[in-house]
């Protein structure tokens, strides 16, 4: 079984072709950071025009590197929510069109299930397992049941946790985008230095907050003046990172405990994501499984972040068990992972 996945929901215009043998057969992602640069952050239109811009040639060139045609393929599969809806009609309706023009099935895949799936990709790990989803955009904790069917233990009340660590690095003055650039500065960085908060530490449940930290940090920031050298400034982002990563130690922790509870045999943690390739955070949570008795799954940075190979999987997981969608099916700003979680103060749109 072979399928077309195609990503357009941020700021990557990526598609690939993946087999059922788990074979990822071609990945292609065009990168927009240096058209975002000069904003300090994603512009919308500009991301949507980008998207309409390269999409076809990202396509084809995936299709010319995988050395097939469309022909070929059995099924086509497109993120259709939850991102910036521009882009994320660029790509479905892109995949529309192959699907209508080939005769092929055409499979809308979240997003975010993309992220959740991908260790089944990578490692075959079966369900039940649990899921840390940590990018721009959401910071959750999921029990990952089956293709479709996820429980949300936890989820930010605030900002996530990759939109944490692009303010910072602005504030620092490091530049976009945040995540690598704050790991880089932090690898020479006393994090010791400065004593930043662990938002929610100790309190029940099993949501994240960051934007105190946030604040604490532009507190710290503007006390020191001109005396943010670059040694201080690798200070504060050792600081901050280690920070967010007992934060999200502390709250995968209690997640842990609550999903043993249904799931007393549960052997994996996964995290994905743009942040889980941040090797600070990924060393925290290796020690949480060893501690826990678990196995940590953290996939290869190149599918932590957004790319086509996870979407064709997730698409490819769906049709096998029987899932298609029909060319009208509506593009999504918005697509939880559990649509029953109960709503979470202050959360908005990320939960």
């Amino acid at each position: 079984m072979i399928v077309l996945g195609i990503e357009t929901s941020c700021d990557e215009t990526a598609a690939a072709v993946v087999t059922d043998a788990r074979e990822i057969m071609s990945n292609v992602v065009l990168s927009q950071i240096e058209d975002h640069r000069p904003f300090g952050g994603i512009v919308p239109e500009v991301a949507a025009r980008a998207h309409l811009e390269h999409a076809d040639h990202v396509i084809g060139q995936a299709m010319k590197d995988a050395d097939i045609g469309f022909n070929d393929i059995d099924a086509v599969a497109a993120t259709t929510g939850p991102g910036l809806i521009g882009g994320v009609l660029v790509g479905a309706m892109s995949a529309k069109a192959i699907a209508l023009a080939a005769n092929k099935p055409f499979v809308a895949v979240n997003h975010l299930e993309g992220h959740a799936l991908t260790a089944r990709l990578t490692d075959d790990i079966a369900f039940p397992y649990l899921l840390l989803l940590v990018s721009g955009g959401h910071c959750q904790l999921l029990m990952c049941n089956g293709v479709g069917s996820y429980t949300r233990l936890g989820t930010t009340i605030d900002d996530a946790v990759g939109e944490a660590f692009d303010k910072t690095a602005k504030m620092l003055g490091l530049g976009y985008p945040g995540g690598p650039l704050i790991e880089q500065a932090a690898a020479t960085g006393d994090a010791t230095r400065f004593d930043f908060p662990r938002p929610m530490k100790g309190k029940p449940g099993c949501d994240f907050s960051f934007s105190g930290l946030k604040s604490s940090v532009r507190r710290a920031i503007e006390l020191l003046g001109d005396d943010l050298d670059a040694a201080t400034q690798s200070d504060v982002a050792a600081s901050f990172q280690v920070a967010v990563a007992d934060s999200l130690v502390s709250r995968t922790r209690k997640a842990i405990e609550t999903a043993k509870e249904s799931a007393p045999n549960l052997s994996h943690l996964v995290v994905a994501g743009g942040v889980a390739a941040n090797h600070a955070i990924g060393d925290a949570l290796r020690s949480l499984c060893t501690e826990t008795g678990l196995t940590l799954i953290q996939p290869a940075p190149a599918l932590c972040t957004d790319n086509g190979a996870m979407i064709a999987w997730a698409g490819l997981e769906r049709f096998r068990l029987g899932h298609t969608d029909p060319l009208d099916f509506k593009a999504r700003p918005r697509w939880p992972m559990d649509p029953d979680a109960p709503p979470a103060a202050f959360a908005g749109v990320k939960a």
